[in-house]
């Protein structure tokens, strides 16, 4: 089955929670004893309504406070589609949650209180899925209800967000708004008659007719996950490699470049357990056996010949810092490429990024916990990559602190 990951983001209040509880509840995904839950707590609360909110916010914090502070992946199906839903915190202290929740995600629902508008924290979420390159976008306007379905309310969110949207530098992001209430349950999984105005799909309507698998596709990537050796005589001579494909197709007979050695050979077998296949498609896992008998290792990566990517010792890009010890020019860090691992060096940063469009501070000498900036890298060895719009592996990475193992930031190239 068809599985769309999804991100989400709203300021404290929005409703994001009572939406992904709603959309739950509607869809029959929540179990019996969970439902009795939010029935029993509903009542103790003393409310005349089941807040969904509690099927989601699963820590004992968030329940207290009311709001979300970590990043929790729900799941749940529709007869079409399955669904992964990235619920993420809104509040600037956890851009760093956000940025980890919407890395993976083929859609977003950026949440507006229909009583409060556009706010400062809704440039923060929209911004973040525009460095992230998530193409489909839907603006919930929530709470409609407390603003008697005015349509014009609804207008004038849509305009201002237009103006937002105006700034972005991602041409191919499509934005679509749906007006909403989270709690009646209106345009959440059904159409409501409350709003006979809005003409267009519910959330859970025009998520069923999204198509992630026709998302352009780009240059193919192998790496290479580990290298299988059968320890069985009649496999003695059997050297398989074992990996995740990325950005495109693969075929048997396909001319291969391995990288970093930018050795070649051809795809003799695809394979998976004691299936073989003449072609794999982008986001299978699969074993791939070589005509050539060459050096390949974990870390290294496969592509065709004629898609080989960038190369160089010295790179730039845009980082999201995760760690409590600022990111200073001259700190060394590790870069986490997909499989492979390289030693890297700050050479400088180029500046820090106001993730409300305001500007960019071209005079930071440092990267703070939460702070997006731009920063360039010295490598100990030539690093192969994509740029990160042309293609999210390839183009994408992580920051490791060599002392205490722990992952200190998230870096774009390009």
């Amino acid at each position: 089955m068809e599985v769309l990951k999804i991100a989400t983001a709203g300021s404290v209040d929005d409703g994001k929670s009572t939406l992904i509880g709603r959309l739950l509840y509607d869809t029959k995904s929540l179990t019996d004893d969970k439902l009795e839950a939010i029935e029993r707590n509903s009542k103790k609360k003393g409310y005349d309504y089941l807040d969904f909110s509690l099927a989601t916010d699963g820590l004992v914090a968030e329940r207290e406070q009311g709001i979300t502070i970590d990043v929790a992946h729900i799941y749940f199906s529709t007869k079409k589609k399955s669904y992964i839903i990235a619920d993420t915190p809104g509040h600037v202290e956890y851009t760093r949650n956000m940025v980890t929740g919407a890395s993976q995600a083929q859609a977003s629902i950026i949440l507006i209180d229909a009583r409060k508008g556009v706010i400062e924290q809704t440039y923060r979420h929209f911004f973040i899925n525009n460095l992230l390159r998530v193409k489909h976008v839907i603006v919930a306007v929530n709470k409609m209800d407390l603003v008697n379905y005015d349509q014009q309310v609804f207008e004038d969110i849509k305009a201002d967000f237009e103006k937002l949207n105006s700034q972005s530098s991602y041409e191919e992001q499509e934005v679509t708004f749906i007006p909403i209430s989270a709690l009646k349950g209106d345009n959440v999984a059904q159409k409501t008659d409350a709003m006979s105005w809005y003409t267009g799909d519910s959330v859970l309507d025009f998520l069923e007719t999204l198509k992630p698998e026709q998302e352009e596709l780009t240059a193919a990537r192998f790496p290479v996950q580990t290298v299988v050796r059968p320890k069985k005589d009649e496999f003695h001579d059997y050297r398989g490699y074992a990996g995740k494909i990325y950005g495109n197709s693969l075929k048997v007979g396909d001319a291969i470049t391995v990288l970093p050695s930018l050795t070649s050979s051809k795809i003799k077998s695809i394979e998976f357990f004691d299936e073989q296949y003449d072609e794999a498609v982008a986001g299978s896992s699969v074993t791939i056996t070589l005509e050539n008998d060459i050096n390949v290792t974990r870390g290294d990566i496969l592509v065709k010949s004629d898609e080989v990517p960038h190369s160089a010792k010295t790179l730039t890009a845009s980082v999201c810092w995760m760690d409590g010890k600022a990111l200073v020019p001259g700190a060394k860090y590790e870069i986490q490429h997909n499989t492979n691992r390289v030693l890297a060096k700050i050479d400088s940063i180029e500046n820090v990024i106001s993730t409300d469009y305001s500007g960019e501070d071209a005079s930071a000498t440092q990267l703070t916990l939460n702070e997006i900036g731009k920063v360039n890298f010295k490598l100990s060895k030539n690093l192969f990559y994509d740029n990160y719009a042309d293609n999210k592996a390839g183009g994408s990475f992580i920051l490791i602190d060599t002392q205490s193992n722990t992952t200190a930031g998230v870096g774009f190239i390009g």
